[in-house]
């Protein structure tokens, strides 16, 4: 699980981040993943140490941690196949108390979108088909998909507290 670093930090070296403004720092990671679902907990444990320590997102750590869960599981079930030959690419960045993106590419063949939706959601847990899609947006802010639905693109923003 190597790729892990901060923007300008040295291999092998404890994470460091450079801030365009006082209190901001910048996070970027860039790793791929075995297409196994055991997996999926240790690099999402590690991300999400990284995360609430960059101050991404305050408060919406639940939120994120549950979209990329779904995202992965769906890249190694269902875009992969379980495939042991094939890779799961995970890119996040996220700028301190702003926002956070994540991109989750697999190597299967994609998937169509529309026909996922069109099919609607069961209430039969063993016909799953959908409900990490639905997840994935009713907790992040944008969530949508490219190269024919190998790849979903995430961004979660943190919400401006109203001024009293």
């Amino acid at each position: 699980m190597n790729g892990m670093r901060s923007q300008n930090e040295a291999p092998n070296s404890q994470p460091k981040f450079s801030g365009k403004r006082p209190g901001s720092s910048i996070l970027e990671v860039d790793c791929w993943m075995a297409s196994n679902i055991q997996a999926i907990s240790p690099l999402v444990d590690r991300l999400m140490r990284l995360i609430e320590r960059a101050k991404c997102v305050p408060g919406a750590e639940f939120d994120v941690e549950l979209a990329i869960r779904e995202a992965l599981g769906n890249a190694v079930l269902h875009g992969n196949q379980e495939n042991p030959d094939k890779k799961v690419h995970l890119r996040c960045r996220c700028e301190s108390g702003n926002e956070i993106s994540i991109i989750v590419t697999d190597e299967g063949k994609g998937f169509d979108l529309r026909k996922i939706l069109a099919n609607g959601l069961t209430s039969d847990p063993a016909d799953s088909h959908g409900h990490g899609i639905q997840l994935m947006r009713a907790y992040m802010d944008d969530v949508r998909f490219e190269r024919g639905g190998s790849e979903v693109h995430m961004r979660k923003r943190l919400r401006a507290m109203p001024s009293s």
